[in-house]
This record gives structure tokens, C-alpha cells and sequence, in this order.
């Protein structure tokens, strides 16, 4: 009988796309795949460090399964992983600790434990696997995966960071910058569309710097240029990326690629530029408000998205009111907005004048209140018009998916195959988080 594997993934895209990828490894070696809450040989924890919260989400998740089978062999993987494993050490609940480079090797980690454990090679606690991803230089390839969202497949095409924001613990858990070979990404990409997927999401942990650290000079935008030659792909989605890398000549040449889709998500943290510096964010507000210009220029119904990080150490209530006051201005789509969190180990967690969790709070309720009114007076804009969405699911009466800028259409359909279909839809009414339409005949 095959054993069985469960995985839950916390935090990014990159993460969801190297849980596929190693769902794929043990499925390849016949293990079944089954839901987290299903009872399972092996679980998978794949973790996030981006915050403490993370990390105090990811212990949860770890004795949480244990409960569901005692016996079961327990693997935490991931970031949290990476910079916590002093931490992990001493749950008694984990088998094996596994570091990001690790990941690829996860079914031969756990081949041998289970060989190990049942041959009472020693009196067993836990194995760790963990190597220096500090020293790591090269793009550590799972080879072609195909994580899907149903319709649309992730495709991660870099690791790492150089950044070192100071509030920012990654770089020490994902190391410095290494880029996929490009056609190692093409040829997963043309795999995807083979296997009749419509849409790629392009992902990494700072994907503006892919093909830093190639010898040609090879950029984001050069590996996109060629994607978009991909017979049969008709939709490329940019994951989060830098301000910096919206120069007039990126977005003139992204803007001839008729697949990239019209969302951008460019990751701001503040709008005032004493907490950037602060931040070590290295533009200033002025640099990112061109970039917004010279996206709208190009793309007219662009969606922008940001992340925005209140209370940040030494942020006074001027400060504070400088953010809100360039939101404000810059009409953002949507705005995930986060309370600072002191991370132990980032060069924020020793600043002085930490801010107080009331006024955290305070500023956060705001700003969210600005981007649920950015939002829908957003989609109000859509009322009467048509617009192209791929579908994704059904949802009782209705089938739901996404347009090019990422706005959530439901549209009511007796048609059960509409499952990544390509359809026009004329919007007659809009929600906050939602557009509502009918279908429009070929």
C-alpha cells in the first residue's frame, strides 16, 4: 500500500510553487497526496519567517498535525526553518528539519529516516539537514513542476535577496541572489501551456533582480520578451516587484508584449521618505510615484497594489500623515497593509522609539479604510463596460474569475465546462471585492 503525504504551505508564492514541486518529487516515488487534515504517513510544513506572527503560525501548524496521526513523521521545511532551527530543535513533535536548499532532496531525507527508524539504526529524535544558503550561488532547480490554481501555474524563476531592508529577516533565510537559466524557465512554461494551462504567474523572492548575477547582460525584461513568444500562453502576471525597476524604457518594452497582464504590484512600505531611508527601501517617494506614472501612461486600466508597513520605529504621527497623504494621491487598487513587527535578528528590532500596539492599530484601521475606498470606487468604474476573464471555478449559480488587472468577476452560467475558459462578461454591478456580470454571446 502507498503511503501517504500531506503539505501545508504558509506564506509566498515561492513557497506554494516548491510545495508543488515537492509534492510532485513523492508522487513520483508513489506516495499519495492527500489534504493536510486527512490522516497521513508524512506531513509537510513548508514555513514562513516574514514576521514573528509567521513564525508563531508556523509552531501552530507543526503541532497541529501531530495530533491528527501520533505515528506519522513530522517534516519542517522552509524559512522559519532556516533562521529558527534552534527554536525548532526543541519541539519534541518534528522528525526531520529540512533548509530551503534541502527541499529537493526531501524524499531521499525521508526515505532514510523511515529506513533508519525502522531498522533501529540509533534511538532517533529528529534529523537536520540544513546547509548555509549565505554560501549558496546557484539557482537550486526542482526541475519543470506544474503548481496550478486550477487555471493559472506559478512559475518561480529566481531565490534570494540583496536588499537587506532593515526590517527584513529573508535575505538571511533565502541568501543572496541567484536567477533560473532562462531556458530551463521557458521550457517549464511551454510544459504548462502543453498541459493546457492559459496563464503563468512569474515569481521570486526579488524578481526585479533577475539575471543579476549572470555573466550576459540579461534582464526580467528580456526573460518576459521571450515568454511572450510562448505559442498558446496568453496570460503573463508579474509577481510583487522592486519600484526601481520602472524605468521609462522597461515599461516601453513590457508595454509591447500584448500577454503581460495589466496588474502591478509594486511593494511601497511607506510614503514618507524619512521612514524609507529608515527602512532602507533605497527610492524615494518622487521615484515611485514616476513609476505609477509611467505604468498608467502604457497601461490605462492598470491595476496597483501595494504593501504598506505602519508603526515602523520612529514613525511620528507627521510621518504617518505623509503616507496616508501619498496613498491617497496615488489611487492604489488595493493596499495590504501590515503593523510592524519587531523581528529579532533585522537591524529594526534594536531602533529606538518602537511605536505602541494602540497606535499601530489606529493607523492601520485608516489606511485599510482608504484602500476598501480605493477598491470600490475602482470597480464602480466597470459598470456597463466589458471585460475578458478567465474562469476559474463555480460558486453555486455562478462561475467566478479573473480579468487581466485581477479584478474577481462572478457571472451566472448553466454551462458547467467553463473551467479555464476565456470569456467576455458585461459588468452590471460591483462590489468592493467583486465584479457581477453576464455573459456575452460569441
Amino acid at each position: 500500500m502507498a503511503r501517504k503525504v500531506a503539505f501545508i504551505s504558509l506564506g509566498c508564492k515561492v513557497n506554494q510553487y516548491e510545495t508543488n514541486a515537492m509534492a510532485q518529487e513523492f508522487m513520483k516515488c508513489r506516495y499519495e497526496v492527500v489534504n493536510h487534515e486527512d490522516k497521513a504517513d508524512v506531513y509537510v510544513v513548508n514555513t514562513c519567517t516574514v514576521t514573528n506572527i509567521a513564525d508563531r503560525k508556523s509552531r501552530q501548524m507543526l503541532r497541529r498535525v501531530k495530533d491528527i496521526n501520533p505515528a506519522s513523521i513530522l517534516v519542517a521545511c522552509g524559512c522559519y526553518v532556516q533562521v529558527g532551527k534552534d527554536e525548532l530543535n526543541k519541539m519534541q513533535e518534528i522528525d526531520l528539519i529540512i533548509g530551503n536548499n534541502e527541499k529537493k532532496d526531501i524524499v531521499e531525507i525521508v526515505e532514510k529516516y523511515i529506513n533508519d527508524r525502522e531498522n533501529a539504526v540509533a534511538e532517533i529524535n529528529s534529523y537536520t539537514y540544513i546547509s548555509d544558503v549565505m554560501h549558496q550561488k546557484d539557482f537550486v532547480e526542482f526541475g519543470p513542476t506544474t503548481y496550478t490554481e486550477k487555471t493559472r501555474a506559478v512559475i518561480k524563476v529566481q531565490d534570494g535577496c540583496d536588499r537587506f531592508c532593515s526590517y527584513c529577516i529573508i535575505p538571511y533565510a533565502r541568501g543572496r541572489v541567484r536567477s533560473r537559466k532562462m531556458e530551463n524557465v521557458i521550457t517549464e512554461v511551454k510544459q504548462i501551456v502543453e498541459n493546457g494551462l492559459q496563464e503563468v504567474v512569474i515569481t521570486g523572492i526579488h524578481i526585479a533582480s533577475y539575471g543579476k548575477d549572470f555573466k550576459e547582460d540579461i534582464g526580467l525584461i528580456d526573460l518576459l520578451e521571450k515568454l511572450n513568444e510562448i505559442e498558446g500562453l496568453k496570460r503573463i502576471r508579474l509577481g510583487s516587484i522592486e519600484p526601481k525597476i520602472i524605468t521609462e524604457e522597461f515599461v516601453n518594452r513590457l508595454s509591447k508584449l500584448d500577454k503581460i497582464c495589466d496588474h502591478f504590484h509594486l511593494s511601497l512600505q511607506s510614503g514618507c521618505d524619512e521612514t524609507l531611508k529608515r527602512m532602507n527601501r533605497r527610492y524615494t517617494t518622487k521615484e515611485f510615484e514616476e513609476g505609477t506614472k509611467l505604468l498608467r501612461e502604457k497601461f490605462p486600466n492598470a491595476a496597483l497594489t501595494t504593501d504598506v508597513i505602519v508603526g515602523f520605529p520612529g514613525e511620528t504621527e507627521e510621518e504617518f500623515n505623509e503616507t496616508y497623504e501619498f496613498l491617497k494621491r496615488i489611487e492604489f487598487y488595493k493596499m495590504h497593509i501590515f503593523k510592524y513587527s519587531q523581528r529579532k535578528g533585522t537591524k529594526a528590532d534594536v531602533m529606538p522609539n518602537q511605536i505602541d500596539g494602540t497606535i499601530k492599530e489606529q493607523r492601520s484601521k485608516k489606511l485599510l479604510e482608504l484602500s476598501d475606498e480605493n477598491e470600490e470606487w475602482y470597480n464602480s468604474k466597470y459598470i456597463g463596460k466589458n471585460v475578458e476573464v478567465l474562469f476559474e471555478e463555480k460558486d453555486g449559480k455562478y462561475f467566478k474569475g479573473h480579468t487581466t488587472n485581477y479584478i474577481e468577476v462572478w457571472a451566472e452560467a448553466e454551462n458547467e465546462h467553463l473551467e479555464n475558459c476565456i470569456a467576455r462578461v458585461n459588468i452590471t454591478y460591483a462590489e468592493k471585492n467583486r465584479l457581477i456580470g453576464n455573459f456575452i454571446a460569441n
